[in-house]
């Protein structure tokens, strides 16, 4: 099978792009340098010159391939609306990035109890994004309403991702940045109580499900993708245990955002996001292996 994959030099597109070149299909990787490619190159990945701005390019490697991943911008419309214009009436798969912020709160190290399913998110249903992430849920139902239009559509919603990547890029997003702060610091801190919560899942169940929805799931599916959950002082707990360092401790949301940033703050360190992946279970048969980051944290973050 011939797949094009954009995000291919990144943490889920560059391990996606490993495990296809290992199971021997033919993989086609947007990129926007030189350098870029030749690292493709050297991993068995035909490169693409361009950017996700680049709708002639998108519809052109959309148009030549047998399925598409999108795995670079969860928040890129413009690239999921060229994707989706050029697969129309194909038949084609095309597997759609996102994550499981869009369920996020501002609670800013608080606790929450709420737990969602694919049927809470559902168009239809009471639930409704923050203004925030509202962006990105309309892109979501964009690429699920192309099942209307003659493409396999498929969105893949993604928890807090931990492990070690399998191509380009090591690092995922939010435990790097956790580390890189008590690293640079001495002290490994939550934001506020750090009793808010996040489902998670290791990088290679996630290949393994997006390798399970390229060859089966439904035009129109939605799933989250998560096995198992820990709260932030959970995981800086178990950070400043494999760095050596003394207790994790408390941070004041104005100090995060200084720090990281507000998007990264507010949602991807100091919300929940709990989720149960119910769907991709039932419908896939997908069975993942890893579930405790905390274990992994302790055991391998360190590992080279």
């Amino acid at each position: 099978m011939r797949v094009f994959l954009t995000g291919a030099t990144g943490y889920i597109g560059g391990s996606l792009a490993a495990r296809l070149v290992r199971d021997g299909h033919e993989v086609v990787g947007l990129t926007r340098s030189e350098r870029g490619a030749e690292a493709l190159r050297e991993r068995g990945v035909a490169p693409v010159l361009g950017t996700l701005d680049d709708r002639a390019v998108l519809a052109r490697e959309a148009a030549a391939a047998d399925a598409v991943i999108n795995a670079a911008d969860s928040d890129h419309r413009v690239a999921a609306e060229a994707l989706v214009d050029a697969l129309a009436g194909s038949g084609k798969p095309l597997l759609h990035t996102s994550g499981s912020s869009i369920v996020g709160d501002d609670a800013r190290g608080e606790l929450s109890e709420h737990v969602y399913t694919e049927e809470d998110i559902r168009p239809d249903g009471p639930w409704r994004p923050t203004p925030d992430k509202a962006p990105r849920v309309a892109i979501d139902r964009l690429v699920l309403d192309a099942g209307t239009r003659g493409v396999r559509s498929v969105v893949l919603c993604n928890s807090l991702i931990y492990g070690h990547g399998r191509g380009i890029a090591r690092d995922s997003v939010q435990i790097p940045r956790l580390v890189a702060q008590a690293r640079a610091s001495g002290v490994a801190r939550h934001i506020g109580p750090g009793r808010n919560i996040w489902s998670t899942v290791h990088i290679d169940d996630v290949v393994d499900l997006y390798l399970l929805a390229l060859a089966d799931a439904p035009a129109g599916a939605f799933y989250f993708v998560e096995n198992g959950e820990a709260s932030f002082a959970e995981m800086t707990r178990a950070i400043a245990e494999a760095l050596g360092l003394g207790p994790a401790e408390p941070w004041d949301i104005d100090s995060a955002i200084a720090e990281w940033g507000y998007e990264p703050a507010v949602y991807a360190l100091g919300s929940n996001s709990r989720v149960r992946g119910v769907r991709a279970r039932e419908e896939l048969g997908w069975t993942p292996r890893h579930g405790s980051v905390t274990d992994w944290i302790r055991h391998e973050l360190t590992a080279e």
